[in-house]
């Protein structure tokens, strides 16, 4: 059996074009494990904003079709983004299967 394992990273990109800031990171062992670590943290990042920036998060965070597409992705060795903004920057969620 291939196992297959994912670089998990989320970031915090100020709008005034300072350097990014690296929120958390983790090597998940399985696509449907960095699936997980994806959700726990837009779940983390979707709390810390206010609900108007917060509302895309919080879709993609019940949105089964989105996560059979990331986990889809994933697992046949593609990269997963997701992004959200807010008025001072923009978080994205990041997932890349190793080779």
């Amino acid at each position: 059996m291939l196992t297959v394992t994912v670089r998990c990273e989320a970031t915090a990109h100020p709008h005034t074009g300072a350097r990014p800031l690296l929120l958390a990171t983790d090597i998940a062992r399985s696509p449907r494990l960095a699936l997980r670590w994806l959700r726990n943290r837009a779940q983390h990042i979707a709390n810390q904003l206010d609900p108007p920036h917060a509302q895309p998060l919080r879709h993609w965070l019940v949105d089964e079709a989105a996560h059979e597409h990331a986990l889809h992705l994933l697992a046949t060795g593609h990269p997963y983004h997701l992004t959200a903004y807010d008025d001072e920057a923009h978080y994205h969620l990041h997932a890349e299967p190793l080779r």
